[in-house]
């Protein structure tokens, strides 16, 4: 265990590769051996197989040499699997309460609704109902992350019902690539435009034109990229956030809030708050719990009076613009866009490259109320994220990535309470 002592700001990673990759594990490292333990948890590296990108209940989505894979015991047997040849290309997974199987390589969806026995395009469905289609781009292998999500968790129950939400973390890698929140009503079988950013000059193709510019026109509301989308059942409404910072072109920080009127099938969406980057606000990890509003803030970029507005904060929906009535649970010190909280255990991680830490957990047992963090240092400069919860055998499942984006290694965290 393990406690911060200075500030640290991100020193950006160097050039990656564009591409995600593909990944198929093997069990050769003594990582993938038993569980190794901290304190509050135990902890592992995926098992042998198929690169586990989502998982619910006993069911896990997994993909690797070109084929796709769902197990229906967490991920130790895979019964179900059917080639795939741009596997590699995966970015975005989810699987729904019927057992429909949503997934995405990098500008195009797919559904399964029959256990990977088959499957299907899905074209996004404009306002206006029609075909929402990617843009042709420059270079054909840069299509840019249409779907690729920074969160794990997209379902939500809403009047009984379930609906998926998500928003795109994009123009990091793989092109340019317009900033939206999607939804489906019916378990993926119709995938439709929630929401769509304005045209960010900063994340255009290469000598475009503005007549040519990728991104909502008649939207003022920039942004690089969607930080998290998440449900506040007490208010029946959504929240996003949103990345970086200003780049002189506009403020890319906001906090949306959403509700849905199912009958009319329309969104209304309210401007919360746009800020710069060095701002509590700058975040993700949004979670709604007994009617409170829990995250933690990703703030960076330039110092104010030496510091930088960090921490997991805690307040009511209503104060959420009211730094007044924040309550800060704890400060890791560190910048972070990633929590989920789950049965009262609040589960964070660090950006390795903005931490001293190689890969930071940030972990509260008790709602905020205790805290720890600790280095799993044998895994190298990793940062976690797509946090999804726990699954029949009481692990949560999160991605590390090299960097803060980078495709890597698939983690597993079991509490010990």
């Amino acid at each position: 265990m393990k406690h911060t002592t200075a500030l640290d700001r991100r020193q950006f990673i160097g050039t990656t590769a564009a591409a995600v990759g593909g990944l198929f594990l093997s069990d050769a490292s003594t990582l993938r051996a038993e569980p190794a333990s901290t304190e509050h948890f135990w902890y592992r590296l995926q098992p042998e197989g198929p690169y586990i990108d989502s998982q619910r209940d006993n069911k896990a989505f997994g993909f690797g040499d070109g084929k796709i894979f769902l197990s229906e015991d967490s991920g130790k047997t895979w019964p179900h699997s059917a080639a795939f040849a741009e596997a590699d290309k995966i970015t975005f997974s989810v699987i729904l309460k019927n057992g429909n199987i949503l997934f995405a390589t990098l500008a195009q969806l797919f559904l399964s609704t029959d256990n990977l026995k088959t499957h299907r395009a899905i074209t996004v469905k404009n306002f206006d109902g029609s075909d929402y289609l990617p843009h042709t781009p420059v270079n054909p292998e840069q299509p840019g992350w249409y779907f690729h999500s920074l969160d794990g968790e997209h379902c939500f129950e809403v009047d009984g019902k379930e609906m998926l939400v998500w928003g795109n973390y994009c123009n990091v890698l793989g092109g340019p690539v317009p900033v939206n929140i999607y939804y489906s009503t019916d378990s993926g079988q119709t995938v439709k435009l929630a929401y769509a950013f304005g045209q960010n000059p900063k994340f255009q193709q290469k000598d475009a034109a503005p007549e040519n510019f990728i991104g909502n026109p008649d939207n003022k509301l920039i942004a690089r990229h969607v930080h998290n989308v998440t449900y506040n059942p007490a208010e029946n409404a959504f929240y996003a956030c949103t990345g970086d910072i200003d780049r002189t072109h506009g403020k890319e920080v906001h906090w949306l809030r959403g509700t849905y009127d199912a009958k009319a099938d329309k969104w209304d969406w309210k401007h919360v708050i746009s800020v710069d980057s060095n701002s509590r606000f700058k975040c993700g990890g949004i979670n709604f719990i007994d009617g409170k509003c829990y995250w933690i803030a990703d703030a960076n970029g330039p110092a104010i009076a030496n510091r930088y507005d960090r921490g997991i904060f805690m307040c009511d929906p209503k104060d959420i613009t009211d730094t007044s009535k924040h309550t800060l649970l704890f400060n890791p010190m560190f910048e972070s866009a990633n929590m989920l909280v789950q049965d009262g255990i609040m589960l964070a991680t660090h950006c390795a490259p903005a931490s001293t830490y190689a890969c930071g957990i940030i972990y509260s047992p008790d709602m905020g109320k205790t805290w720890a963090q600790y280095d799993l240092k044998e895994f190298g400069p990793r940062s976690g994220c797509r946090i999804h919860r726990k699954n029949s055998d009481g692990w949560f499942r999160m991605d590390l990535r090299k960097g803060w984006i980078e495709r890597a290694e698939v983690l597993f965290i079991k509490p010990k309470v």
